[in-house]
């Protein structure tokens, strides 16, 4: 069975390609950043099953899917790390779906069961089943209300920050220092406020003193005494505290 691993996180795909290099009946034709990317080599290649990132930079994983015209589709398996109108999606048993942070033992189980099942079944059901996902999801998007933004007031204006576009929030006395790209804004609020409002599934504080956006991160730096820093991607090299340590290597799919 040929895959395609697809996902914006590179920590994310290598952990996925390493561990697919225990299963002997899956060859993994490629890794995807990217939905445009993806879209283009899952026609092209014409891979047998996917593992597909739900919210990837670009576009969402139901977009991939409705732009794929390749016949048979390919089995999907969702990987995310929310936990949201997705996971009630996959109340219809269509796909399986992997929940970041995984353990090796739950993604082999998952494995072994998509090489069970035969393609004419996977296909057979496969227009049904996406039928019902975007139905879902349709329906999950009607019913969000108002994004949540972080409101910051800067003289006669408040700036709302959208908490996707911050890299990292730092402890400052009483006020929150928060970092997206090259601005910073201070907020006279605790960490531990911030820390309740804002998307586990996108943000996870390494320090008591320190909340990072996962997505932001370039690379893990490995250092004496087995200390482990977290390298965002405007250089800004933060400290992962002992005690989170073990949870946030886990949380990025590094055991």
């Amino acid at each position: 069975m040929k895959a395609l691993i697809i996902d914006d996180e590179a920590l994310a795909r290598k952990r996925i390609s390493n561990l697919l290099e225990e299963v002997k009946e899956i060859e993994v034709l490629g890794e995807c950043s990217t939905g445009k990317m993806a879209i283009k080599q899952i026609n092209e290649e014409k891979p047998q099953l996917i593992f597909l990132d739900i919210n990837i930079k670009d576009m969402n994983g139901f977009e991939v899917l409705q732009k794929i015209t390749i016949d048979p589709k390919p089995i999907v398996i969702f990987v995310t790390a929310y936990d949201n109108y997705a996971s009630r999606a996959f109340d219809f048993e269509a796909f399986d779906f992997l929940l970041k942070p995984f353990k090796d033992e739950r993604f082999f189980r998952t494995v072994n069961k998509v090489l069970q099942i035969s393609h004419s079944e996977a296909d057979e059901h496969f227009e049904k089943r996406i039928k019902d996902l975007f139905k879902v999801y349709s329906e999950e998007a009607k019913s969000e209300t108002c994004p949540f933004k972080i409101p910051v007031k800067q003289g006669n204006r408040t700036i709302l920050i959208d908490p996707k576009n911050i890299f990292y929030i730092i402890a400052s006395g009483y006020y929150a220092e928060i970092y997206t790209g090259h601005q910073k804004f201070v907020l006279r609020e605790s960490l531990n406020n911030l820390a309740d409002n804002l998307d586990k599934g996108l943000f996870f504080r390494i320090h008591r003193s320190t909340i990072i956006n996962i997505n932001h991160v370039k690379e893990i730096v490995h250092s004496e005494f087995s200390e482990v820093d977290a390298r965002m991607t405007d250089d800004k090299l933060l400290h992962i505290s002992k005690s989170n340590k073990k949870q946030f290597l886990e949380r990025i799919g590094i055991q």
